[in-house]
């Protein structure tokens, strides 16, 4: 099978074998398992370390928790625009190994910081800032990760191979329940909620020093001569929001509403979803609640791999159409029955199904999205479209459904919900083509010509 090959001059390096190219995804990759790692922890964990930041006796105390994590999300269209101008300026290797070291710095901040009773309300100061910065780090994760991960890929399986950032990103959470099943499993309720929260935040930091060793040895998916272009002056367009906006607009709308539907679907399913488990279990079958949630993220993980490979033989827009309609009819079912449901094999069920539908989505979101740009403003115009959409539909889920659970109005968000969904599907179906030429196909060769031997 040959490889894919770079037009001399070109602006990106196609891999030199599939070899490479498994190498540089693992790599890619491992960063953002420990970036999303540190990003589910917070969650995972945000009913033991509640208390410690905020009095116990305010009824609105899990609100403030999920606030902060709503509030991170404003910092990703910054961090977006940062680490995507850094990466198509400077090479994605160099923006990558820059986010995982702020993230790694956020985590060991928050697993040693005071608590409130030592400090008062400067601990959730303290909360904010790291997770506002933590937030910044994350945006330029995802836009030039995606962007790495796709143009490392050989042509007829950048599905595939893309489809790993997903695999990490939900092995990040998968990651984060397992911490808290083991200390659980290790200490009681009281011990986490006192001190064995901060675990989780240390792992995440010692796992991002690993993965910034790691990041060393990866190749650099921008051709020198590009780079030394742009060090030059001579492409102006490299990194500019002036282009992206002016020149490019319509693909950056484009990855806006695509994202829109499937980061709303993400956060509900995945966040939501397993906090609910948690509440309808109780603290009495803490252990159990987890369970549910680590087998049935193990579940959506493994998925990832199988949906980026489906699309390569099938389009990237038949999956999404797939997620789109699952989407809109199966949200209903999920919010409505799983606070109901005390059986664990039927929590598992409801949850499994709507993963096999989000399934659709993350399996190719990162591919889709990099497909439609030039590799001047790729890593740019991916990260922020999705950070503008995922700060506004995705980051905010959590927060409007307990926002909605507590005034008895979660029907009000099922129906945004499905909303949104179906208005990410109606673009899905009229705003994207299957297996036409794109961008990156241009730049490295065709994804959908078979591949000849030798």
């Amino acid at each position: 099978m040959t490889d894919a090959t770079q037009s001399p001059g070109g602006p990106t390096l196609a891999p030199t074998s599939t070899r490479r190219a498994v190498l540089n995804t693992m790599k890619g990759s491992a960063g953002n398992l420990v970036e999303w790692y540190d990003v589910y922890v917070y969650t995972v964990f945000a009913t033991y370390f509640e208390a410690q930041f905020f009095d116990k006796a305010d009824k609105n105390s899990t609100l403030y928790i999920y606030g902060i994590f709503a509030v991170t999300f404003v910092m990703r269209p910054v961090g977006s625009w940062f680490f995507g101008r850094y990466a198509d300026r400077r090479g994605r290797k160099s923006a990558l190994m820059l986010s995982i070291t702020v993230m790694s710095a956020c985590a060991f901040v928050v697993a040693v910081m005071p608590t409130r009773e030592i400090i008062g309300y400067w601990a959730a100061v303290i909360l904010i800032i790291a997770r506002l910065v933590q937030g910044f780090a994350t945006g330029g994760e995802y836009g030039t990760s995606a962007t790495y991960m796709s143009e490392a890929a050989t042509p007829h399986r950048r599905g595939f191979l893309s489809s790993f950032q997903y695999v990490t990103l939900i092995g990040g959470h998968v990651l984060a329940q397992f911490t808290l099943l083991i200390l659980l499993s290790l200490f009681d309720v009281e011990m986490v909620t006192a001190w064995g929260w901060r675990v989780g935040f240390f792992i995440g930091g010692i796992a991002a020093l690993v993965v910034l060793w790691m990041r060393r040895s990866m190749d650099e998916s921008l051709s020198e001569s590009y780079l030394e272009a742009v060090r030059a002056g001579t492409d102006k367009a490299a990194g500019s929001l002036k282009a992206l906006f002016t020149t490019h607009w319509r693909p950056l709308l484009l990855v806006f509403l695509i994202t829109a539907g499937g980061t709303v679907a993400f956060y509900t399913y995945t966040i939501n979803a397993p906090a609910i488990v948690k509440s309808t279990f109780g603290s009495d079958q803490a252990v159990t609640a987890t369970w549910i949630n680590l087998t049935s993220l193990i579940l959506l993980m493994l998925l990832q791999p199988l949906g980026g490979l489906l699309s390569d033989r099938v389009g990237r827009k038949v999956l999404l159409v797939f997620f789109g309609i699952g989407g809109v009819l199966y949200t209903w079912v999920l919010l409505t029955y799983l606070p109901q449901t005390t059986s664990p094999l039927l929590a598992f069920a409801l949850t499994a199904v709507g993963y096999v539908i989000l399934t659709g989505y993350t399996s190719v979101n990162a591919i889709v999205k990099a497909e439609l740009f030039p590799a001047e403003v790729r890593a740019l115009g991916v990260g922020l479209g999705y950070a503008l959409a995922n700060s506004v539909f995705g980051g905010t889920a959590p927060l409007l459904f307990q926002a909605a659970k507590s005034s008895d109005r979660v029907g009000s968000f099922i129906v945004y919900v499905t909303v949104v969904i179906g208005v990410s599907l109606v673009v899905y179906v009229f705003g994207l083509k299957n297996k036409g030429m794109t961008v990156l196909d241009h730049e490295q060769g065709s994804a959908w010509v078979v591949p000849t031997r030798r």
